[in-house]
């Protein structure tokens, strides 16, 4: 165990050693393994977006084991997917590669100003399969948060209790919020409070914009200071009003873009102290050997940035 793995460990001191364990094996996974710092590939558009919109300009993706094999040969820290992604794979990847069941989905078939996600799989089939963590998606402004926070909340106590953590995806939706205010710093920051709040041992949130939201948090952001005109201070932010940085905070790939764009965006996030990135499109879409590239080149701005 590196001082650096040791030191983050330290912050869940109260969770059960099971918790403990598999943090760390995540964070001694791939590439990273021993810096602290995590690239995850998740692979739940084809559940959220549908199968054309995701895996039609990488055909290779439709079948489930390309994703675990793209993510063991990227060196990842792990992979995420819902369950039939996960039932597909965990036997012919069983301990070659952390797996991470996301536990709920939503989908674009029907719309709604105010989302909810199901409930797709169990805590149980986490365990059955081998899983290191359960995943869930929570959305701060719909109005329907409070059943998928109580159902956050059992589900977290179940997984803790049989030794797994919590990886939250916590994505600041609904119609109290404006298209913009989806991504302002001040939602993604309450979006990240909340999600550590709620006992999650990763928080996933996307890269925050210098938009803010609410009146009353301008007013304090003006009058404190607060820095928020480059995406590096804004992810000092997110990071602060995670228990002043005491939690494992990643960033979501967003939209699929050029290496470039994607590049610089992740430089920023290094720079802002951010634990890594969780990537989906912006890999899996891409030919393999160029997913690869990416993502070998975007763990090591984490570790030199």
């Amino acid at each position: 165990m590196t001082s650096r793995v040791a030191e983050i460990l330290s912050w869940y001191a109260g969770n059960p050693p099971g918790v403990l364990a598999n943090l760390m094996r995540m964070m001694n996974t791939g590439r990273l393994a021993g810096t602290g710092r995590m690239v995850i590939l998740p692979v739940d558009q084809g559940f959220e977006h549908g199968p054309a919109r995701s895996f039609a300009k990488n055909p290779a993706g439709y079948d489930p084991r390309y994703h675990a094999q793209l993510a063991v040969d990227a060196g990842c820290n792990a992979y995420a997917a819902p369950l039939g992604f996960i039932e597909a794979v965990a036997a012919e990847y069983a301990g070659q590669i952390p797996l991470i069941l996301k536990v709920n989905n939503n989908d674009t078939l029907s719309s709604s100003k105010d989302p909810c996600s199901a409930v797709t799989s169990t805590v149980r089939d986490a365990l059955r399969l081998g899983c290191a963590a359960i995943g869930y998606t929570i959305y701060p402004g719909s109005n329907l948060k409070n059943p998928m926070l109580e159902t956050l909340r059992a589900l977290t106590a179940e997984a803790r209790d049989v030794g797994l953590p919590t990886v939250l995806w916590s994505y600041p939706r609904g119609s109290s919020l404006s298209k913009d205010g989806e991504t302002a710093i001040d939602v993604v920051a309450y979006a990240a409070q909340m999600a550590c709040q709620m006992g999650a041992h990763i928080v996933k949130v996307k890269p925050p914009t210098a938009h803010i939201e609410q009146d009353a948090a301008r007013k304090v952001y003006e009058a404190q200071k607060i820095p928020v005109a480059t995406l590096a201070d804004r992810t000092r932010h997110v990071l602060d009003a995670s228990f002043g940085g005491r939690r494992i905070v990643i960033f979501s790939g967003g939209e699929a873009k050029d290496n470039a764009s994607v590049l610089a965006e992740v430089r920023e996030l290094a720079q802002g102290g951010a634990f890594g990135s969780i990537m989906g499109r912006n890999a899996f879409q891409r030919p393999k050997a160029e997913a690869i590239e990416l993502l070998h080149a975007v763990m090591d701005a984490y570790v030199t940035t």
